[in-house]
């Protein structure tokens, strides 16, 4: 009977008919960002969750990363490390 009762809505059911719907699709992607596992840059398993914001564990490997807020990397963070490997790439050439 109650097999249904999030379909459309899925994690952001919880809310009912409060704050509109626009607002509660956004806070879905969060939310469903923010609650799911990623895979670990260490061991490779997808064993990485959020403990508290900003703060990304890995159950496998006990590693502990710092990264997003809803995420583990955010778009920022992509840039700054490929921004980082192009200027290493040009420093060892030049030497």
């Amino acid at each position: 009977m109650g097999k249904n009762r999030t379909r459309k809505v899925g994690i952001t059911g919880k809310y009912g008919t409060r704050y509109g719907a626009t607002l509660r699709k956004l806070l879905r992607k969060v939310e469903v960002s923010q609650h799911s596992t990623y895979r670990c840059a260490f061991c490779g398993k997808d064993s990485v969750k959020r403990t508290c914001v900003g703060i990304w564990s890995c159950k496998s490997c006990r590693k502990v990363v710092a990264g997003g807020a809803y995420s583990l990397s955010t778009a920022s963070a992509v840039t700054v490390r490929s921004t980082i490997a192009r200027l290493r790439k040009i420093q060892q050439e030049s030497v």
